[in-house]
């Protein structure tokens, strides 16, 4: 009986704190869906104030609308997104990661994001593509 109640004030508490792993489960989603369509402006609403963006030909720290702009002319110069398949996902010291395949018109890259927490909403702090 003890045990109950213990599990169901953590679970109250932890409905208070704003931590959800549906919410997070759809965040994700909202990035991979971004992905899938080739759709900078959908994934630069989970980017953070600052986000890293490797390209194959240059990387560099952007502001949240720097950022967007570096995509968009990615994804056009790249002939148009295809489709992602996600690979993996998971989570390491409180961070999650993506791992997939972007496929252009032009050429297939192997593509990771890192989101990390930040207040009540899962944010993007970087994403990598490596031409393949």
């Amino acid at each position: 009986m003890k045990a109950l109640l213990f599990a169901m004030l953590v679970g109250l508490g932890l409905s208070f704190t704003g931590f959800s792993p549906a919410r997070e489960a759809a965040e994700m989603d909202s990035v991979l869906a971004a992905l899938k369509s080739g759709n900078a402006t959908m994934l630069s609403r989970y980017f953070d104030n600052r986000i890293d963006i490797t390209l194959p030909e240059r990387s560099d720290n952007y502001s949240r609308s720097q950022a967007e702009m570096i995509l968009k002319n990615f994804f056009n110069n790249t002939g148009g997104v295809t489709n992602f398949e996600l690979r993996h996902k998971g989570e390491n010291s409180g961070a999650n990661y993506l791992i997939g395949m972007l496929l252009t018109n032009n050429g297939r890259y192997r593509t990771t994001l890192f989101m990390k927490q930040k207040g009540e909403k899962q944010l993007l702090q970087e994403v990598r593509f490596q031409q393949e």
